[in-house]
């Protein structure tokens, strides 16, 4: 088919507003195959019409369509062939009205609610179209995008999630210098190309610090340190309990000395205060913050806290429930751990209070065959008084270092009472503890370190993280 683009091939303005087209050449009309509607009547080419339709935004519609097509009402429509409305009747004998059938009409559509893409091309070749872009329901997010980011991300994560590990990356300039004698020698002698990392005792001093540094929430918990009989070690063992937990955690740690007796507690460190529990008692109101109560503590190089006992025995009597009640509501204000020397009388008063306050409890047993009596009386004692879950979760810590020890299988005492209690450490003998006098914890003998550091262990992961109701 040949295509003539002359001006006589264009459509030209009769001069009442409507565009005529031009007659077709001799040529076309005698011997060409050209059918009606095939000649070119636009005067755009055919692509322009795709393109149009394609730069429209996805909340228009465009239909390409020929005149015989019904338009919308609501959206009027521009028609090649006519400056008319697409709405506008032409007038009756009105020779453009079906002089092309292949007039094409754009038509501004509402949005569907699928994406359709059609076209149709008819059998004649005529550029009849059917266009049309819609949008649908699709996965996208809705809202805005403030409200899209704060639902799509993960929970803000805390302070203590930047850790070394989580953020240097382990090389020869970040990874610390090894622990152990020989993994030091090696590293050193090696110019610290050689890092055999900490010696197997320093890792399981590690993971007894991560035992012992157990965390807490809801308020201190209170471990009462009993027994019936005297002079079996019971204050010594709760001085190495308390240096323990305070050399290993990072919060604080007070043990109060509650015996009525005139207790010893205080004299397991260097005293920096002569103040007792019945100052605390009496100074209770005007005790606001830890500032204040710390003036009438005594601290060891662990950086245990002691409150020390009345020394006036005719006073000692008079520290009761209600005084005991008090300052234990005040430890509870600034420390994580309690530890309360109960002395030997355990029907007294403050034993009460303090039973009804504790979380867990150790049991200190001699090595006689009288004190691991008593220590198996006491164990009764409590558990006709109500407080069996005590019992079953209480440690024992057996004393070594008192006289008859070597004469008593003491495999038949840990085997009798690891049929009542959770655990049984042993306390071996040191020279330092059998003085009576201050306790270095530093110069104490290492298996004695070990066993108040397992027994500290041992006391902590027997305590709920979590205040019960």
């Amino acid at each position: 088919m040949t295509d003539k683009r002359t001006d006589d091939a264009y459509p030209h303005d009769e001069g009442d507003g409507e565009l005529t087209p031009a007659p077709a050449s001799a040529g076309a009309a005698a011997g060409s195959s050209v059918r009606a509607g095939d000649e070119y009547h636009s005067e755009l080419p055919p692509h322009t019409f795709d393109n149009l339709a394609a730069a429209l935004p996805e909340s228009l519609g465009v239909s390409l369509g020929d005149g015989s097509l019904p338009v919308s009402a609501s959206a009027p429509a521009l028609t090649r062939g006519s400056a008319r409305p697409a709405g506008a009747t032409r007038p009756a004998g009105d020779p453009s009205a079906h002089a092309h059938p292949g007039t094409h009409t754009i038509e501004i559509v509402t949005p569907q609610p699928a994406r359709e893409l059609a076209v149709p091309v008819g059998a004649s070749g005529t550029a009849a179209a059917a266009l049309s872009l819609g949008t649908g329901p699709t996965n996208a997010p809705t809202g805005s995008r403030r409200e899209r980011t704060r639902t799509d991300t993960v929970a803000p994560e805390s302070a203590s999630m930047l850790t070394s590990d989580r953020l240097l990356e382990v090389n020869r300039r970040t990874r610390r210098a090894p622990q152990g004698a020989w993994n030091r020698f090696v590293y050193n002698a090696s110019l610290h190309l050689i890092n055999l990392g900490d010696s197997a005792a320093v890792r399981a001093h590690q993971a007894m610090d991560e035992r012992i540094r157990k965390q807490f929430e809801g308020g201190a918990r209170f471990v009462p340190v009993l027994t019936r009989k005297g002079g079996v070690g019971k204050t010594t063992v709760t001085a190495l309990m308390g240096m323990a937990l305070a050399d290993a955690r990072e919060d604080r740690i007070i043990a109060v000395d509650a015996n009525p007796d005139r207790g010893t507690l205080s004299e397991r460190v260097t005293k920096q205060t002569r103040s007792t529990v019945r100052d605390v008692v009496t100074k209770a109101a005007s005790i606001g913050g830890f500032t204040d109560f710390s003036a009438l503590v005594s601290r060891d190089e662990t950086r245990l806290d002691i409150l020390a006992s009345d020394t006036d025995p005719l006073l000692s009597e008079a520290f009761d429930e209600n005084d005991y009640n008090v300052v234990a509501d005040l430890a509870a204000r600034f420390y994580s751990i309690v530890l309360t020397d109960c002395g030997t009388g355990i029907v007294h008063s403050v034993m009460r209070a303090t039973l009804q306050r504790a979380d867990s409890i150790v049991i200190v047993s001699g090595g006689s065959v009288d004190e691991a009596r008593l220590a198996s009386e006491t164990l009764t004692w409590l558990e006709a008084n109500g407080y069996g879950d005590l019992v079953r979760n209480a440690v024992v810590a057996l004393n070594t270092a008192t006289q008859g020890t070597n004469l008593v299988k003491l495999e038949e005492i840990e085997s009798h009472f690891r049929s009542r209690v959770r655990e049984i450490v042993r306390i071996p003998y040191d020279p330092q503890l059998a003085a009576g006098s201050v306790v270095s914890y530093k110069d104490l003998k290492p298996i004695t370190r070990l066993a108040a550091r397992t027994l500290a262990a041992l006391v902590v992961e027997g305590l709920p993280a979590e205040r019960r109701v």
